[in-house]
């Protein structure tokens, strides 16, 4: 029982926080070789480049978002905008049409984000795709600071930086800024010492030619594409200067539904990379894969509850005082996580709580989403989560 203690608490701090710190070890030592750094693409040298936008009912959204489109830099007659808006049942056609600079395509069946945006794709014939969220605004060089990483014949594909604007009065939803905040640090890391563990959809690129369709009920398509590409042996770079803002969930429910079916997406991914598993393939992307999402989406959350289970016993059968003390650090952890609960029910706002609460909140929704991808039914089409 004490071996099986451990080995889920290590494995729980390896996860969050271990993992973390054995990665900025690594990536230390290896400043030490002072590797060549890849070459990077001048503002004229660069490629070609198709950006496209999926759009489905965001009138509130569009016209602000075409007009954050047309001021992105980008040298003049190699970028190509498409808007899709498949499905869309408001004014967002519409709004798009009225902007020559953007072709819009446009279908009254919704079929998903997927098939709108491989629709998309086959009318692509730039060298290289970006792809940003309706809802999300860009930084004005975005497009320049991903697309120079090309120069190297190594690189497939590059994910931007999300970043989650929090208002000073915010509420437990001011955790996803936190969190981001983290995993925009991992992922430059994870992108010095070998690649990026996927992309988000709020801004990536690839290269066109090695785009690979996936399943049209992909859940987490841009992990997907991301990482399909990753597979074959290319890299995806992290570029943090080039950056897609939003604000965050309306409130906390909203974030858990949002969460859950990435969970849920979460675990569809890991069944079909599953050839990411072996580590005789691409062992450094395999230890990256494995320690920063695998573990996330499959193991941890239920080594937390046993972790718990665990230490209560031996505290019950008389272990040293040390589990004593690690038992109420951990019941202080989720009093803390239930008392965020608590305030933000009342809407008040402590924001040490946030933290805990968010964490818990997050590990929840990874054990929702494995029930219900396994026991329930995973629509492809998203249930878009409201924000502020």
């Amino acid at each position: 029982m004490i071996i099986t203690f451990w080995i889920s608490l290590f494995m729980v701090f390896y996860t969050f926080f271990g993992y973390g710190i054995l990665l900025y070890a690594l990536i230390r030592i290896k400043r030490l070789f002072r590797p060549k750094k890849r070459a990077l693409y001048d503002f004229n040298e660069l490629p070609t480049c198709t950006l496209i936008v999926a759009a489905y009912n965001e009138e509130a959204y569009i016209t602000e978002k075409i007009e954050n489109t047309l001021l992105l830099n980008y040298p003049a007659g190699k970028l190509d905008i498409i808007f899709v808006t498949d499905g869309s049942s408001d004014r967002t056609p519409e709004l798009v049409a009225q902007h020559s600079q953007v072709k819009l395509m446009h279908s009254p069946e919704r079929r998903g984000k997927i098939t709108a945006v491989h629709r998309a794709i086959e009318e692509v014939k730039t060298e290289v795709m970006v792809f940003t969220d309706a809802n999300t605004f860009l930084n004005a060089d975005a497009l320049v600071l991903l697309c120079k990483h090309y120069a190297d014949v190594k690189v497939g594909a590059i994910a931007g930086e999300k970043r989650v604007m929090i208002e000073e009065n915010a509420d437990a939803t001011a955790g996803e800024g936190f969190y981001w905040k983290y995993e925009s640090k991992l992922k430059a890391w994870d992108s010095e010492l070998y690649s990026v563990v996927g992309a988000a959809g709020e801004l990536f690129s690839i290269r066109r030619d090695l785009y690979e369709p996936v399943p049209a009920n992909s859940v987490l398509d841009d992990f997907m594409i991301s990482m399909r590409i990753a597979e074959k042996g290319y890299v995806i770079v992290y570029e943090p200067e080039a950056y897609a803002m939003e604000t965050s969930s309306a409130n906390i429910t909203e974030e858990l539904k949002r969460k859950v079916r990435i969970a849920a997406g979460g675990i569809q991914s890991v069944i079909w990379l599953k050839s990411l598993l072996n580590p005789f393939k691409l062992p450094v992307l395999t230890f990256q894969y494995v320690s920063h999402r695998v573990l996330r989406w499959t193991v941890t959350p239920f080594l937390m509850i046993l972790a718990l289970i665990l230490n209560a016993i031996l505290v019950a059968q008389d272990a040293p005082v040390f589990y004593t003390v690690l038992l109420c650090g951990q019941v202080l952890f989720y009093l803390s996580a239930w008392l965020g609960k608590v305030m933000e029910d009342k809407k008040l706002r402590v924001k040490l709580l946030f933290i805990p609460y968010y964490f818990c909140m997050m590990n929840y929704a990874i054990v929702a989403g494995l029930f219900r991808y396994f026991f329930s039914t995973q629509s492809v089409m998203w249930d878009k989560a409201k924000r502020k």
